[in-house]
């Protein structure tokens, strides 16, 4: 159902992923990437871009199903980092976050985030 609205001219972009995160009705937390053909697929932790598969091979070793958000959060940067290109500094990144308790999603401030970079060095 998805790829049939896409079909038509002019409503798919060109060359575009995209990560979307969310909780399920009973709080489940799911993540999503869905590809410009309009395949979708469903995952616990993956990445997109440019150096994917070493940062992918790296959430296979570091991500645990019962993870609090801290260890999420440094499991996360980490992976960004090995596939960044230069200085990651709390002003050249943003981290978002998805709540259990309201299912609201939030972006941490940069001085949030230095304290995440900060700890994860």
């Amino acid at each position: 159902l998805m790829q049939e609205y896409t079909q038509s001219g002019g409503v798919r972009p060109f060359g575009v992923s995209l990560l979307m995160a969310g909780l399920d009705a009973d709080g489940t937390p799911k993540l999503f990437q869905v590809d410009p053909s309009g395949a979708y697929f469903g995952w616990k932790a993956t990445a997109i871009g440019k150096n994917y598969l070493n940062a992918k091979a790296f959430l296979e070793k570091r991500y645990q199903e019962d993870m609090e958000l801290e260890d999420a959060v440094h499991t996360a940067l980490l992976t960004l980092r090995e596939g960044f290109e230069g200085e990651m500094t709390a002003h050249n990144i943003e981290v978002g976050v998805v709540s259990k308790t309201d299912g609201k999603f939030r972006v941490l401030t940069p001085d949030q985030v230095q304290d995440y970079l900060d700890e994860a060095t």
